[in-house]
């Protein structure tokens, strides 16, 4: 989506567009959320997922793991090891409290989402294995809010490790979609012993995917890429390994796409 021709907005976006554009209606507001790309292999794959048909948002969009920041995220008990919220905050020019919540989503969501988990018995180690039917207890727990996400940090002895995550980038929803969010991507590497799974949920299948694959398949049609989505595919697509992606210097400032009419057509464009 780096085209600034845009994308062609469907019917009923491009009339709410004119509609906000015209000051006939109001955006609705924004929910903090965290998405987490996921690398694996010497060049790297990314984790995918699909998104059932029947979701609101995203309708059958291939998307990286992640959602929205739970109240729950914010808990200052929750077991942390690496930098702090407030470096975090600092990064992602945010307040503290928000940073902490946005770190517990990026983790809770990635191991809901995909049975990956970024914590350990201690700052310098990593769960192993969670694919045992207590893990799959826990995480079903999580993602039905019956279980907080210190509460089962600390039933296991767990530290959430916020080092094992690298900042990529911040999205913000357009203006004309019904639901909003203010994202923060970040980057992990899959932790050595771990393994990911087809969780179900909010996605009908999963899978590993190089990113200029993931792109060219969007281009033949075959699958459908939100422009954040393209556009973090599209930089990961310029590294030939994982050391390339975690090396790399990212400035972290907010992109949000915006409609425009562009000779009678409403388009999206991100610049």
């Amino acid at each position: 989506m780096t085209d600034v021709t845009g994308l062609p907005l469907p019917a009923e976006l491009a009339a709410r567009a004119r509609e906000i554009l015209a000051g006939r209606a109001e955006p609705v507001p924004t929910r903090d959320a965290a998405t987490v790309v996921i690398l694996r292999g010497a060049a790297p794959e990314v984790y995918l997922l699909r998104r059932k048909a029947t979701m609101a948002f995203a309708a059958g969009a291939y998307v990286f793991p992640g959602g929205s920041v739970d109240a729950r995220d914010t808990d200052q008990a929750v077991a942390w090891a690496g930098p702090s919220p407030a470096a975090w905050g600092a990064v992602f020019n945010a307040a503290e409290e928000v940073a902490r919540g946005l770190v517990c989503a990026a983790v809770r969501e990635t191991f809901e989402e995909s049975g990956v988990l970024l914590a350990g018995p201690g700052p310098d180690s990593v769960v192993a294995d969670t694919t045992g039917d207590d893990w799959e207890s826990d995480r079903l727990a999580l993602i039905d809010r019956s279980l907080a996400f210190a509460d089962f940090l600390a039933r296991r002895g767990l530290v959430l490790r916020s080092d094992l995550l690298k900042p990529w980038a911040h999205w913000i929803t357009p203006e004309i979609e019904h639901r909003r969010f203010d994202t923060r991507f970040f980057v992990a590497v899959l932790p050595e012993g771990q393994r990911t799974r087809d969780v179900g949920g909010e996605a009908d299948h999963v899978a590993w995917q190089r990113p200029a694959e993931a792109i060219e398949l969007a281009h033949r049609g075959e699958i459908f890429l939100m422009p954040p989505t393209y556009h973090t595919l599209t930089e990961l697509s310029a590294h030939d390994s994982v050391a390339g992606v975690l090396a790399e210097r990212r400035e972290i400032v907010p992109i949000m796409p915006r409609a425009v009419e562009i000779e009678g057509e409403m388009r999206l464009v991100t610049r």
